[in-house]
């Protein structure tokens, strides 16, 4: 009896959903080979919510330049979330993603409870980032990318501090909000306060 082959993972996971500023952020993530590097490491990579910054600096670097990992980000604007809402903006991002690597012979773990329109072999997987060792990689990189992009627009909206809480609605958000009124990336369909 041959033996059944076992189809690669990438997967996909995202930043921001829930913040009322800037965009939402999706990774997709391939091994296209385990090497010793990854297989002593893998316990040490999960929800990017659960590692330090500094740690997920480290991580991101290591992840983006190692040679058997292939992965892709898509960003969704704040100005899209408003036009379309933050779930369809969530789905569009992840295809984006999905769509800079390639994906023939790979099943896609969807870290959600949701699917994402690309006419493949799918699976939907809520905590996935936290037992999924490609989603865990995906989340990584969603977070730093998202977290860099609002480092970015700190330089530009300095009063809104979105260095220290990268848009999500923390007292300090709250209070510069009421203070200065929203910003250009503000999400008008989100409550802000």
């Amino acid at each position: 009896m041959a033996k059944s082959l076992e189809k690669i993972i990438v997967g996909v996971d995202e930043a921001g959903r829930g913040p009322l500023a800037g965009p939402v952020v999706a990774s997709a993530v391939k091994i296209k080979k385990m090497d010793s590097y990854l297989k002593e490491n893998r316990l040490n990579i999960r929800d990017s919510k659960k590692i330090t910054l500094k740690r997920r600096e480290e991580l991101y670097e290591i992840l983006t330049n190692h040679p058997e990992i292939e992965w892709g980000v898509g960003v969704v604007s704040e100005k899209i979330i408003d036009q379309i809402n933050i779930l369809q903006a969530t789905k569009l991002a992840m295809q984006e993603a999905v769509e800079k690597i390639s994906i023939e012979g790979c099943v896609l773990i969807i870290d959600g409870n949701f699917g994402v329109n690309i006419n493949h072999e799918q699976r939907s997987l809520p905590k996935a980032d936290e037992s999924v060792l490609e989603c865990s990689m995906a989340s990584v990189i969603a977070k730093v990318t998202r977290d860099r992009i609002m480092n970015n627009y700190h330089k530009k909206y300095a009063f809104y501090h979105f260095d220290k809480h990268k848009g999500y609605g923390t007292k300090l958000h709250r209070e510069m909000i009421l203070k200065h009124g929203p910003c250009d990336i503000h999400r008008q369909s989100f409550r802000l306060l």
